[in-house]
């Protein structure tokens, strides 16, 4: 996630992550709501960063990228939560290679999100801010 808008622009696009930050930020604002962003290419940190959600966030919207196929760490530590997640990705991973259509995620999640390009994420904003979850 870190390098978008250097890798594999013709599967991703141009906007960095930076961008996509800000853009979502804003459309949160606008609704006087707060979004805090987090990366990492850590799977313990991702797994730690959501078990601290309990009671802090009221939702939140998760790019496990390649972890989506192999993490259950990542699985069980959404599983373990009572905050919803809804999962994104910007390519639609079912129209992929092969090892990329099973998601270990999705099943423990609110929603899905894929395909969409980062135009995912803004969906899975404003499901959260039309209180969909």
């Amino acid at each position: 996630m870190n390098l978008l808008g250097k890798r594999e622009k013709e599967i991703y696009g141009s906007s960095t992550l930076a961008g996509i930050e800000k853009n979502l930020t804003s459309l949160a604002e606008k609704y006087d709501y707060q979004l805090d962003c987090y990366q990492s290419n850590y799977e313990g940190e991702l797994v730690d960063y959501l078990q601290e959600a309990e009671g802090k966030y009221a939702g939140i919207i998760f790019n496990p990228a390649a972890y989506t196929h192999t993490s259950v760490a990542l699985r069980d530590a959404i599983q373990s939560i009572n905050v919803p997640v809804v999962e994104v990705h910007i390519s639609n991973i079912y129209s992929r290679e092969e090892f990329r259509k099973k998601s270990l995620i999705a099943p423990v999640c609110y929603g899905h999100i894929a395909g969409f390009g980062i135009l995912g994420y803004r969906l899975a904003v404003m499901a959260f801010l039309e209180g969909t979850m």
